[in-house]
């Protein structure tokens, strides 16, 4: 059950009186993701582009903020349904935002191959939104997202439903290493920064983890005077193109 006036008090969606406006923005953020998870033009073609990786470089950006209003904003979407996962394993809190935990999730699956990822997966009320919890802590949950076994679990989220798109709410890249076992399974990025707060050279550190033909967004978040045009930037990181860091 997504309760829309409970998440706004915890913060994850925006007041109410800004609602049409941050729809808006959201949706310039969402449409050429969606197009190009579509079209299957998004870098590297041994990825999956309907496979979208949102992260930061460091803590306290956003990531999280940004993963459920984005979620939010392709669910509403005809042509697509939208699988918010929850793979930040060590905070867990797109599950804790949505009453998850502490229930099975993709850590469990990764762990045993006789259960069926489909079946984790939680439907809500919303009609284009469902949601993967993280499932159980374990202390092997690097290895566990940079298996075989995870790449299959991608791949089959993806072939059960070709107009899915699957959102993976990682850990913030310079911490963790589960974020970074990710980034070699995810078709598309958006890496969050904080405006004013996240350090410049943190984010050329985040940004060198990516490989030279990776479709990369930027997203810059809680600017001073809100989200304005431009702050969000989408190409290939490593090309002419993919220049798009403001």
């Amino acid at each position: 059950m997504v309760d829309i006036d409970a998440l706004r008090v915890a913060g994850c969606i925006a007041e109410e009186s800004q609602g049409r406006q941050f729809a808006a923005q959201y949706r310039e953020i969402t449409r050429p993701l969606i197009e190009a998870a579509l079209s299957g033009k998004a870098g590297d073609t041994s990825r999956e582009p309907q496979l979208i990786m949102v992260t930061s470089a460091l803590p306290g950006d956003g990531k999280t903020f940004i993963s459920i209003n984005l979620a939010l904003s392709m669910a509403r979407e005809r042509d697509v349904s939208v699988l918010l996962v929850d793979a930040d394993v060590q905070t867990s809190r797109v599950s804790e935002v949505f009453g998850l935990k502490p229930e099975r999730g993709l850590l469990d699956a990764l762990l045993d191959e006789t259960i069926d990822v489909e079946s984790l997966i939680r439907r809500t009320n919303l009609p284009g939104l469902c949601l993967l919890p993280s499932g159980r802590p374990v202390e092997s949950a690097t290895e566990l997202l940079s298996s075989k076994r995870m790449q299959h679990i991608a791949r089959s989220l993806i072939a059960r439903d070709p107009r899915r798109i699957v959102l993976l709410d990682s850990s913030p890249l310079l911490i963790t290493s589960e974020a970074r076992a990710l980034i070699k399974f995810a078709g598309q990025v958006v890496l969050v920064i904080r405006a004013d707060k996240t350090p410049r050279r943190a984010v050329q550190d985040a940004v060198n983890l990516f490989d030279g033909h990776q479709a990369v967004g930027f997203v810059l978040n809680q600017t001073p005077t809100g989200l304005t045009k431009g702050y969000y930037g989408y190409g290939y990181y490593g090309t002419e193109e993919g220049d798009t860091t403001r």
